[in-house]
């Protein structure tokens, strides 16, 4: 990786970046309130739940696709109702739409190529843009290499989770950063493995988020969209 690669990866995968993804715990919120996720060794559990039962299988193949796709705004539209079809909760589908069209407005204003057009089919209501769709298209146009794509979305992911969990006051920052850590073997095993960018064989197996961000929406208080 040359230090331009490396550059562009730690730009596109840190938190300053505004994809406005603190706004979304992505059912965490609710399975802390119920009890189950409430110290760092259930958080752990529970991230990793996400990138081998989600992430990995569904989001991870997305922006693969997509990227793979070099633009091609058909191919691109064909992952994105893959996405669509996979993400049964209402919470976590306007969740992946709102992320992908905050993504796609400030990719719009910083000048990417790919970003206006396919910000204008979500805007028509052509394709939903879900988030791991427009990733894969973005970060193609941006000029990022597939390694770089695979890094910056497990970061992200992986941060924008434990974000929330400091938000939510399950960990402090240190804990949040041994967890992160301990996620990246996780995350490199995932990633040798060498996942699919077919769309027919997209899965995505992750109840207890899923139970929890559907049940988000009925609890009086919140802090997170889901």
């Amino acid at each position: 990786m040359n230090d331009d690669t490396l550059l562009l990866t730690l730009q596109h995968g840190d938190s300053f970046f505004p994809t406005g993804s603190i706004a979304f715990s992505w059912g965490l919120e609710s399975l802390h309130r119920d009890g189950l996720v409430r110290n760092a060794e259930e958080l752990l559990g529970f991230i990793e739940g996400q990138l081998l039962g989600r992430w990995g299988t569904c989001d991870l193949p997305a922006i693969l696709a997509a990227y793979r796709s070099r633009g091609a705004p058909d191919e691109v539209a064909a992952v994105d109702a893959a996405i669509e079809a996979l993400t049964l909760p209402q919470q976590l589908r306007e969740g992946s739409r709102k992320s992908g069209a905050a993504l796609l407005g400030v990719h719009e204003k910083l000048g990417t190529a790919g970003a206006a057009p396919y910000r204008a089919m979500v805007r028509s209501g052509t394709v939903p843009g879900h988030l791991p769709a427009v990733q894969g298209l973005l970060w193609f146009h941006i000029g990022a290499s597939e390694a770089s794509a695979c890094a910056i979305s497990a970061h992200a992911a992986t941060v924008g989770l434990l974000g929330a969990a400091v938000r939510l006051a399950i960990v402090g920052h240190l804990d949040a950063q041994r967890i992160l850590s301990k996620a990246h073997a996780v995350i490199k095993d995932i990633v040798a493995g060498r996942p699919t960018s077919n769309l027919d064989q997209f899965s995505s197996y992750a109840p207890a988020a899923e139970i929890a961000a559907m049940r988000h929406e009925t609890r009086d208080a919140r802090l997170f969209f889901n």
